[in-house]
């Protein structure tokens, strides 16, 4: 389950550059559901980091929430729509409502709207600080930083108001924000009581949010924004501290703040690598698939060593056997044996008398009545390497029994002379090596 921390500073702010363990918190943490899971008040960093830690929680998302007037909101109104021309064409269309040299500023691209790209500004150096502050924490990784107000929910067509003690969070349904002085609240409600002339004057809606003692402490701010006329006002009492409220719209949406971690100050390449819980399994992999190729390789050249001590036996039996072939290698020794192989099978065995007389006994001795056949007369010519038979059998069929079977053999075989008889056939049968 991914969990979510929202960490606020507290007011004063502690010198960030000599002093940032000083720094105090409100906190909330939430589950991957929204809810609130563990909370503190003006705690320091290292009570926040023993929380997580003793609830083994790693690589928790950090909110760092900053107070809304360290960062300004401004509309830019750009007609591009590819991010690449909208990043360059951004500081010029921001640059005349900024009071500082546009270079040492922190530009922040929000949503579009009717009015154009919503846009934070916050001094460079000062968000290198901020930077600092919420990173390194253990058990945590700092996921976005934020305006605190920007995360009031919003109010369609009007205000939110939320009161914290001395100071007064408010956002727009734009995604406009202002932090001020609870002091100054009343003097804002009647900037806001005053319509443009071209509008027709209507109320206004505004949302107020505050624990039962900043309402009390509050009261006569508030009563000062419901007699202007043309403020609809409504109060929601808290039951909890303000961040918390913070925390809650942030994740059901209900607000739509501008993340200041951008450009240079994007935290992507701090985020946890997504494969890091499985970077043991795939160092193991690594050294395994290491250790099997250096043992293929091993393997290999040991195969190959015996593979040339076999060669260099085959080429000693091949030598002994063929001492004066001297062209014959290793690499062609097989197939130079099968070539005199297919021709010692072509030429056939030495096709002299007792050959031929051998093979034809054997298939005489096969027939299945060898006795109703007799050989009257054998007869073989040298020269020409031929065996002649006068055969007398019972029925023609047998000696064409005994023909097939000596060309079965690979001899050739033919029956010559044939008479039939009463009793039988008798031929001359001539048996050659083909």
């Amino acid at each position: 389950m991914s969990y979510r921390l929202y960490v606020r500073p507290t007011l004063p702010l502690a010198d960030l550059d000599q002093n940032p363990e000083a720094q105090l918190f409100n906190w909330v943490l939430q589950d991957a559901s929204g809810h609130t899971q563990a909370q503190g008040a003006a705690d320091p960093r290292d009570v926040i980091e023993q929380t997580l830690g003793q609830n083994a929680l790693e690589n928790v998302l950090l909110a760092g929430l900053i107070p809304g007037d360290e960062a300004l909101f401004c509309t830019a109104d750009i007609p591009a729509k590819q991010s690449r021309f909208i990043q360059q064409a951004l500081p010029y269309a921001v640059e005349e409502q900024i009071a500082q040299d546009i270079d040492s500023v922190h530009l922040a691209l929000g949503r579009h709207g009717s009015d154009g790209y919503g846009v934070a500004v916050i001094d460079q150096e000062r968000m290198a600080q901020w930077v600092a502050l919420f990173s390194g924490w253990d058990h945590i990784r700092l996921d976005a930083i934020y305006p605190d107000a920007a995360l009031l929910p919003v109010t369609e067509g009007g205000w939110t108001i939320c009161l914290s003690g001395e100071q007064v969070l408010m956002a727009s349904d734009r995604g406009e924000w202002l932090s001020m002085q609870s002091a100054n609240l009343e003097m804002f409600a009647q900037t806001l009581a005053v319509p443009p002339t071209e509008e027709v004057v209507a109320e206004v809606p505004m949302m107020i949010y505050a624990t039962e003692s900043d309402l009390e402490f509050q009261q006569t701010a508030v009563s000062g924004l419901s007699s202007t006329g043309r403020l609809s006002v409504k109060t929601e009492t808290l039951e909890l501290m303000p961040l918390e409220l913070l925390a809650h719209a942030h994740h059901h949406h209900l607000c739509q703040p501008i993340n200041l971690c951008q450009g240079r100050f994007a935290v992507g390449a701090d985020r946890a690598n997504p494969l890091k819980p499985w970077k043991p399994l795939i160092a193991v992999a690594a050294v395994w698939f290491v250790l099997q190729v250096a043992l293929e390789v091993g393997m290999g050249f040991y195969h190959q060593k015996q593979a040339r001590e076999l060669e260099q036996q085959a080429m000693v039996i091949y030598r002994n056997a063929f001492p004066q072939d001297r062209r014959t290698t290793a690499g062609n020794v097989r197939r130079v044996i099968q070539g005199q192989l297919r021709v010692a099978g072509a030429e056939g065995p030495e096709l002299d008398f007792i050959t031929l007389m051998k093979f034809t006994g054997e298939q005489y001795s096969k027939l299945p009545s060898n006795a109703s056949v007799d050989f009257n007369s054998v007869n073989y010519s040298r020269n020409r390497a031929e065996l002649v038979v006068d055969v007398r059998a019972d029925s023609y069929e047998r000696l064409s029994t005994l023909r097939n079977g000596l060309a079965n053999s690979g001899l050739e075989a033919q029956i010559g002379s044939v008479v039939n008889e009463a009793d039988g056939a008798r031929g001359r049968l001539t048996v050659s090596g083909g």
